[in-house]
């Protein structure tokens, strides 16, 4: 965390530990870290005596590769979220658009924005907001440590999956990642088994679908500077019964194009496409999202268009430039 923030963590502190309920929310189609996060800030409220509620707004159940996290008996459905609490907090979520139908729980309520997106649009009442942080996982590992919270196996389970798959198991890291790796292994945590149920564990219809999705993959060399961009196309009829995080995980398979800086895969949804973001080492994609109405990581972003695919891969082409 850095010195700068210092008021933001005391702020939030003093929020927490005022509050005798609290709501923590995740954005949708929510990953490790986002759910990470909320549980781990779920077991130490619940431990220092708070009523805490977790929850997401889609899809209707927790993926299956996170249902092993401690703290998941915190989750609870969207219709069953209280709407009168003393503070509200968010984990991961750049904005409110990415809350999906629980936002409205932030309107009328004191609440606490817990992030480190530099695209963050500081939508709360309170913010704690470390761009350079790894994962929003780190920034709450910060936080218990200025709490003096301590940070015991189940704690360190959840704070770990946010880390490990933020980092894309360790290949983006900063000087202390390591570190705080090393200090959440030490309480004993099975980090081989926790990293292969988040990154490395699919169904075997996830094989076909990808085979149909690769088949679709287009390289446009003179993208992003003429440093390439490469991108795949999921559609509907591709997915079948396959969950989330098979779909998610074919931007990392794509993203290995030698002959291109920048990956993307749009997913066909009800609205239109929903589009992931990968850069390797020199563009910023998180400005490009932002650009088309998104947002995230500088080499890892995303954001939601309407229309045929073909426009959308030309918008996304002249937003690189």
């Amino acid at each position: 965390m850095t010195d700068s923030s210092a008021a933001d963590v005391r702020t939030a502190l003093d929020l927490l530990d005022a509050a005798s309920t609290v709501t923590v929310l995740c954005h949708v189609q929510p990953d490790a870290d986002t759910i990470g996060s909320g549980l781990a800030l779920a077991i130490a409220l619940d431990r220092a005596g708070t009523s805490v509620q977790v929850s997401f707004a889609t899809p209707a159940r927790l993926p299956d590769s996170m249902v092993g996290l401690p703290g998941t008996e915190f989750l609870t459905a969207p219709d069953e979220v209280r709407t009168d609490v003393d503070l509200v907090v968010t984990v991961d979520a750049g904005s409110r658009e990415r809350l999906g139908a629980l936002g409205d729980r932030l309107d009328g309520a004191v609440s606490l924005v817990i992030d480190h997106h530099r695209s963050n649009t500081r939508y709360g009442t309170h913010h704690l907001i470390d761009p350079a942080a790894e994962s929003t996982t780190a920034v709450l590992a910060a936080l218990f440590d200025a709490g003096n919270v301590v940070v015991d196996r189940d704690l360190a389970h959840c704070l770990f999956a946010g880390l490990v798959t933020d980092t894309g198991s360790f290949r983006w890291v900063r000087p202390g990642t390591h570190l705080l790796a090393e200090r959440l292994l030490a309480t004993g945590i099975d980090a081989a088994a926790i990293t292969r149920s988040l990154l490395d564990t699919h169904p075997f219809g996830w094989l076909p679908m990808l085979g149909r999705v690769l088949g679709s993959a287009r390289l446009v060399p003179d993208a992003a500077g003429a440093r390439g961009l490469v991108y795949a196309v999921v559609r509907r009829a591709d997915v079948g019964g396959l969950r989330s995080e098979e779909i998610e995980s074919v931007v990392d398979i794509v993203r290995t194009t030698a002959e291109a800086e920048v990956a993307a895969v749009f997913k066909e949804n009800d609205h239109g496409w929903s589009v992931s973001l990968r850069a390797k080492s020199v563009v910023d994609v998180s400005t490009t999202a932002t650009r088309l109405g998104g947002g995230g990581h500088r080499f890892s972003a995303g954001y939601t268009v309407t229309g045929d695919v073909e426009d959308a891969v030309a918008a996304l082409v002249a937003a690189l430039e």
